[in-house]
């Protein structure tokens, strides 16, 4: 499907993101090894959760769903997980492969995990190699580095493992694995990431300590406690309206219930670095995470640095961060984000790529990009890959862009976001 975005006059409203990705999907994972039944509200129904969904109700987990967004999963405890009589498809959905990874091989049974082209072709090396050295059995393409994944479930022992890269969906899968571990297992951080799961496991009853650098998970003496929540708004989907409202000479937007957890709120942080008038209001907390309504105004944006220790907080904004930094004064940098090379696409040289249709100026670097702010943008036709964030971020910089932007695979929003494109044609005046 190929979507036309036009220039927008001006941008006014009230937006409420789809429900947080990553929270949907570990209050799924996380509630079917619990023992009894959770309600679980604004769960996102884009089609990565959904493939989580399909998984655990493989694997013997009741998950009914009452209306849309609301699910209800009756936990089967930590030894209530069946043997799936198919293999296990996890889409495009990467959290969903490596997280069931992690549970899966601690398992008494055997499992087959799969996904789509896309995801067949992403590395799954650093959540295999840390498994088998707690003894999990897993083979697979390329040595076991690319799915399918076949795993023989058993026994493991704790380790001490310290990520390569910050990873949440490693760290996660590592946790689950660790809950079922002979003695304890602890996991080293380069830099903080994401940290829902140890969150809600904490809630849920799990003897986990968080400290600096990493944390410490101990096996699990009795079952997890169900926990139901209302998922906060996806901070990942409000950025792309924090971009468009900030980047855009006209503009007013509300995005309210969004997920304000520190480990992912750097979008916050680097656009009000860029100058962005971003006011974040009403505040409080469902269940065991900060939420806020975020307001962003009209601003004038200036380059700046994005690296370090504030990469894991944001490494899904980078495609929305570049349309800002196009439009912002001067140069902006983006480094030691090795880990986009290795998303859905290759998100440096896709976002690098699709944006200079648009008369961008950026240079590939192998971690980033160098992007010069051009001051404007020209309509032209470009391409998603695929890719659910590239699609959302050509859309914003069509609304930014002179003339009219096509995005060719515009159906790739339905990945994370299944109603984009309606909050885009609502508040492009």
């Amino acid at each position: 499907m190929n979507r036309t975005v036009r220039a927008a006059r001006r941008l006014r409203g009230t937006i409420e993101p789809p429900g947080d990705k990553s929270i949907s999907h570990r209050a799924a994972i996380l509630n079917a090894i619990a023992q009894g039944e959770a309600a679980v509200d604004n769960f996102q129904t884009g089609a990565d959760c959904l493939a989580t969904i399909r998984c655990l109700r493989a694997l013997g987990i009741r998950i009914e769903s009452p209306a849309p967004g609301a699910l209800r999963v009756q936990g089967a405890g930590r030894s209530g997980l069946r043997e799936a009589s198919a293999i296990l498809n996890a889409a495009n959905s990467g959290t969903t492969l490596r997280l069931l990874a992690g549970l899966l091989a601690a398992q008494p049974f055997f499992s087959v995990l799969t996904g789509d082209a896309s995801l067949r072709s992403r590395p799954m090396g650093r959540i295999v190699e840390p498994l088998r050295a707690m003894g999990a059995r897993i083979q697979g393409r390329a040595g076991g580095t690319r799915p399918p994944l076949a795993i023989e479930g058993g026994r493991l022992r704790g380790v001490r493992h310290r990520l390569p890269v910050a990873s949440a969906q490693v760290k996660s899968a590592l946790t689950l694995a660790g809950l079922y571990a002979e003695g304890e297992t602890v996991l080293e951080e380069p830099a903080p990431s994401r940290d829902h799961t140890e969150r809600m496991l904490r809630a849920m009853g799990a003897a986990i300590v968080v400290g600096e650098g990493g944390l410490r998970v101990s096996p699990l003496t009795g079952d997890l406690a169900p926990l139901s929540l209302r998922v906060p708004g996806d901070i990942s989907a409000a950025a792309f309206w924090m971009v468009a409202a900030a980047a855009h000479p006209d503009a007013e937007l509300r995005l309210t219930g969004v997920g304000v957890n520190p480990s992912r709120s750097g979008i916050v942080d680097a656009l009000r670095a860029m100058g962005a008038r971003i006011a974040v209001e009403e505040e409080q907390t469902w269940g065991c995470e900060p939420v806020a309504d975020i307001v962003v105004h009209s601003s004038h944006l200036r380059g700046t640095v994005i690296e370090g220790t504030l990469i894991p907080r944001l490494i899904d904004e980078v495609p929305a961060l570049a349309v800002a930094a196009c439009l912002a004064e001067g140069e902006t940098v983006v480094r030691d984000a090795g880990e986009l090379r290795v998303k859905e696409s290759d998100r440096i040289r896709a976002t690098a790529g699709e944006l200079r249709r648009l008369g961008a100026r950026i240079q590939e670097l192998p971690d980033g990009m160098v992007i010069h702010g051009v001051g404007s943008l020209r309509g032209a036709a470009c391409g998603s890959h695929g890719d659910h964030r590239l699609a959302m971020a050509l859309a914003v910089a069509g609304l930014l862009a002179a003339g009219e932007t096509t995005v060719r695979s515009a159906e790739a929003v339905a990945i994370s976001y299944s109603s984009f494109w309606n909050d885009l044609d609502r508040v492009a005046l």
